[in-house]
């Protein structure tokens, strides 16, 4: 009987470190990470045409700037032209608390060196901020 009492008592302190060290790595994650991963999904939808999609996906903040069908608009006129993404690769991904024209908050300036069919090297830059519900969304999009 007494083995038996080790077992779950040896198995709640397994869990106990994997829970305390897991939670300090998740506390310690630098926000350009998740905020990365938003961009490249974000990226994902525009670079299927998905302008629509893309603009539901940002953040309150652009979404209560831009219209839906203003963005599509901008989206044609600037983006199709392009035409497909041949490759693109992080610039780099820096962490700001301010940007001009921006409200203070938590934002992540996200550059890529991409090339389209019809551009060969251009520079993309994606701001995704950390949104009211805690999750990173884009909220700027620009192409040099």
């Amino acid at each position: 009987m007494t083995r038996a009492l080790q077992i779950p008592v040896w198995m709640s302190l397994a869990v106990l470190v994997f829970l305390s060290t897991s939670g300090l790595a998740f506390a310690q994650q630098k926000p350009e990470e998740p905020a990365l991963h938003s961009s490249d999904a974000w990226l994902a939808l525009t670079d299927s045409g998905s302008y629509a999609d893309a603009h539901q996906e940002a953040a309150e903040y652009f979404k209560a700037a831009v219209t839906k069908d203003h963005w599509e608009s901008e989206m044609h006129a600037g983006r199709d032209p392009l035409g497909k993404v041949l490759s693109r690769k992080l610039k780099s991904a820096m962490y700001v608390k301010a940007l001009p024209g921006m409200p203070d908050g938590d934002y992540v300036v996200v550059q890529y060196d991409s090339s389209f069919e019809h551009k060969q090297s251009a520079l993309e830059t994606v701001t995704p901020m950390l949104d009211k519900d805690g999750k990173w969304r884009v909220s700027g999009y620009y192409i040099k």
